[in-house]
């Protein structure tokens, strides 16, 4: 079982941050996946390629068919953008659940798909800015969560740490160094125990099903903060498309439209599959739903046998 991580030259918040890695003792050459070049450390392999991040499918099954090895996650390092330009270290799950055939995929994954979220997103989120305090980033950057999005299509426990959110940023070495320094010591590369292994915790442990809010989900963050907090994913209001069903609302049993079942039984099927013997809880942020929307979200999940967790049930 082997941790896979991915890179891009072209993208100088991807590339920087696996250069500062590789620099770190114990690499060696190892296979190349289609004329990519691969490096080895222990049970790590890191992948550098030339083409965009989000577009590059099935990575985790090309590295298996061609080295027999099973890819047990897959890391990847990518730059973020951000409207507000704000400097930021974020990281998030990844998959577009709520879209159907026909529905256009402007960063790559495939309709109705998410991938399993990496069971390591909340305690590195934690180990982020404990870094980034101590390497005097914060609060200059915003060590962040970010809500499930964007491609490409993997089959393994995935995840996505980020450097944002200009070009200024994406070069920053301070930044690629604190990244770096969250892989190695979050693979446990450097001797000590890795961080945020679930095979090691698995018992009788919850784990939150973010539902609602915006792109860097601030309520559902407010709890990972927290030590021992599992996260799965992180569906923002903008992936739970509800069709408004005008003066009906108020009914009883209402049905609404739109794809935001099939999102949520989506996020919901795949955070359980990377938690095995694990409990996932649903937490909603019911000040971003009208009530209507959130009658119809808490029914759904009742249909669904999904259990509704509070703050204090996740720590």
């Amino acid at each position: 079982m082997v941790t896979l991580i991915v890179a891009t030259t072209i993208d100088p918040a991807s590339i920087g941050p696996a250069s500062a890695l590789l620099a770190m003792p114990g690499w060696h050459p190892g296979p190349p996946i289609q004329d990519v070049p691969s490096f080895v450390n222990r049970d790590v392999r890191l992948l550098k390629h030339d083409s965009s991040i989000v577009r590059e499918d099935h990575l985790d099954t090309h590295w298996e068919e061609t080295t027999g090895e099973t890819v047990d996650e897959v890391i990847f390092l990518s730059k973020h953008t951000a409207a507000s330009s704000r400097p930021a270290l974020t990281v998030h799950p990844i998959g577009v659940p709520h879209l159907t055939e026909g529905d256009q995929l402007p960063v790559g994954g495939k309709p109705a798909w998410a991938a399993p979220p990496n069971p390591r997103i909340g305690p590195w989120f934690r180990l982020l800015k404990s870094i980034a305090d101590s390497q005097n980033l914060t609060p200059e950057f915003e060590v962040t969560l970010e809500a499930t999005h964007h491609g490409p299509v993997t089959n393994a426990p995935t995840m996505f740490v980020e450097i944002g959110s200009t070009e200024e940023y994406w070069k920053r070495q301070d930044a690629a160094q604190a990244i770096a320094l969250l892989v190695w010591e979050g693979l446990g590369l450097g001797g000590g125990d890795a961080v945020g292994d679930w095979s090691r915790n698995c018992f009788q442990q919850k784990i939150l099903l973010g539902i609602g809010g915006g792109h860097y989900v601030p309520r559902h963050m407010d709890i990972v903060r927290k030590d021992g907090v599992w996260v799965g994913h992180l569906i923002a209001g903008y992936s739970l498309p509800m069709e408004d069903p005008g003066p009906s609302k108020s009914q009883a049993n209402l049905e609404v439209g739109g794809t935001w079942k099939q999102a949520i039984r989506v996020a919901f099927d795949t955070t359980r599959a990377a938690f095995p013997q694990g409990e996932v809880l649903a937490h909603l942020d019911n000040k971003s739903f009208k009530g209507w929307q959130r009658n119809a979200i808490v029914g759904f999940l009742a249909e669904q046998n999904i259990k509704v967790g509070k703050p204090s049930d996740f720590c």
